[in-house]
């Protein structure tokens, strides 16, 4: 099985910006990404009226909320909330090492998927860094359960998502999506799913100071008689749900700190699972071992992984 990844780090080769609004502030964000040298990882840096920064890193160490969304940082003043759609373009494009200049509380939910991400990134497009990427690769069964909701790490050869939901809404019901993940897959059976949510509970996430800036042009709706209040419909006939809870599961299992080698299987996850599978695995020094390949190229097989003594690589824990 060949794995879609370069097996050099690879930053953007110039600074590229989007605005849009925060699904949740309702207010306006501007973002920036920008060429980041080898080994910096995915660096936020909120910026404040009064010039100073709060740098987070994207790890797994950094996570606060995971409610609705995906937070670094354990402060509002001092937080990035909703980074799940734009890690999730950045790891399936294999995009190492980027810092993310923000103007605002949380990420632009643009149309509410990943496409506008992926397409700002192809716009300018990446470039090699000459240093071999290092990898996280699954040794061991790793798995949490929460209610009737469970998650798990298994070995595999190559990077695969296996993602179920269960709703009790007949529109949706029970829906699975499972492939292997490589920028070409993610780019067409999972960029272009959307986040969605119910009529039903608009006025009590109103009343939260939530999805202060939802609306049909970036979120699938639901209506209280099971029908999507969308005009055009579904983007995935039928399993736009599942396609977008795989595309959340993307974004959260970056925040590992380095691409994973494995299988990541969930059945009525979200955020928070995503959080404490990640967690448990990153806690377990017997569950993974960190690898590079023994000669970078553009295309690698599990054959080119070798193991490598890096006691100190331990990226997801700072």
């Amino acid at each position: 099985m060949v794995i879609g990844m370069l097996g050099f780090q690879t930053t953007v080769s110039r600074p590229v910006t989007l605005s849009g609004t925060g699904v949740h502030s309702g207010a306006e964000v501007t973002i920036t990404f920008n060429p980041a040298e080898v080994d910096t990882g995915v660096v936020f840096h909120r910026m404040h009226d009064d010039g100073s920064v709060t740098e987070l890193r994207a790890v797994s160490a950094q996570v606060g909320s995971t409610d609705l969304c995906t937070v670094l940082g354990f402060s509002p003043a001092h937080s990035v909330a909703t980074v799940e759609h734009v890690m999730a373009a950045l790891y399936a494009l294999g995009l190492d090492n980027v810092v993310i200049e923000v103007h605002g509380a949380e990420m632009p939910i643009m149309d509410g998927s990943s496409a506008p991400f992926i397409e700002a990134i192809e716009q300018v497009g990446l470039v090699s860094l000459g240093v071999k990427r290092r990898y996280i690769r699954i040794t061991k069964p790793v798995r949490i359960e929460h209610g009737g909701s469970w998650s798990e790490f298994r070995p595999y050869d190559g990077t695969r998502f296996e993602v179920e939901i269960d709703f009790e809404c007949p529109l949706i019901g029970h829906q699975k999506w499972e492939g292997n993940l490589t920028a070409a897959t993610f780019k067409s059976e999972l960029s272009r799913a959307r986040t969605f949510g119910f009529m039903r509970d608009v006025e009590r996430l109103w009343a939260s100071g939530h999805a202060l800036g939802s609306s049909l042009e970036n979120s699938v709706v639901i209506s209280d008689d099971n029908t999507v209040i969308n005009v055009e419909g579904l983007r995935y006939a039928k399993d736009e749900f599942v396609r977008h809870k795989a595309l959340d599961a993307v974004g959260d299992l970056a925040l590992a700190g380095a691409p994973f080698i494995g299988c990541y299987r969930s059945y009525r996850g979200g955020h928070k699972m995503n959080a404490n599978a990640l967690k448990a695995l990153l806690s377990d020094p017997t569950a993974y071992e960190v690898v590079e390949t023994s000669a970078a190229r553009p295309r690698v097989t599990p054959r080119d992984f070798v193991a490598v003594n890096a006691p100190g690589f331990a990226p997801w824990s700072a």
